[in-house]
């Protein structure tokens, strides 16, 4: 695939900042700059029913928990990482599961892309909703982001955590609540 029109401009950009890229034994650097980001925003489409695979039928009619799936992604306002964890509890509907690894493989697509942690965590819970007919969704991502320990307040260690409720754990205060404490808050 060609990616010449982004490594003249990942080169033009490198100049700008002052650098010399032959002085400096980088003159290959755009090229993998160019490379690392098509890697990084290869999730920008649509996740497909597909990549959900076969949802298989169950007899289980208890709340499915997948935690501490590891991701990174880019924040959208200054392209830096943040990463961390996301835990996904669902509801089947009908007693319909989706194998384990395409919760980590639909989270890998959606944070592969600019984002904001807030938006990442909505768009998983939608899709899980959608994807597995989930009758209720609850989503956490505990993340570090780059941007605040790198510039502006410098605050190294801080962590960010956010959650998204949706379907029947919105509107049932006692399954909302079981949804919690299937995460086990602050175990690991």
């Amino acid at each position: 695939m060609e990616n010449q029109p982004a490594e003249q401009a990942v080169k033009t950009f490198l100049e700008l900042q002052g650098l010399d890229l032959q002085a400096l034994g980088m003159e290959k650097t755009p090229a993998r700059v160019a490379l690392m980001y098509r890697q990084l925003f290869d999730g920008l489409g649509a996740v497909r029913q597909e990549e959900w695979g076969e949802l298989f039928p169950s007899d289980a009619s208890g709340l499915v928990a997948v935690r501490h799936i590891p991701f990174y992604s880019m924040c959208e306002h200054h392209l830096v990482p943040f990463f961390g964890e996301v835990s996904i509890v669902y509801q089947p509907h009908e007693g319909l599961v989706a194998g384990f690894s395409k919760f980590t493989k639909v989270v890998e697509h959606l944070s592969h892309r600019p984002q904001i942690q807030e938006r990442l965590t909505r768009q998983i819970a939608a899709e899980v909703a959608k994807g597995v007919e989930a009758e209720g969704v609850l989503v956490t991502v505990e993340a570090q982001q780059l941007c605040m320990m790198m510039r502006g307040d410098l605050a190294p260690g801080a962590r960010t955590v956010t959650t998204e409720c949706v379907g029947a754990f919105a509107r049932d205060k006692a399954l909302y609540q079981q949804a919690w404490q299937l995460l086990g808050t602050g175990k690991k």
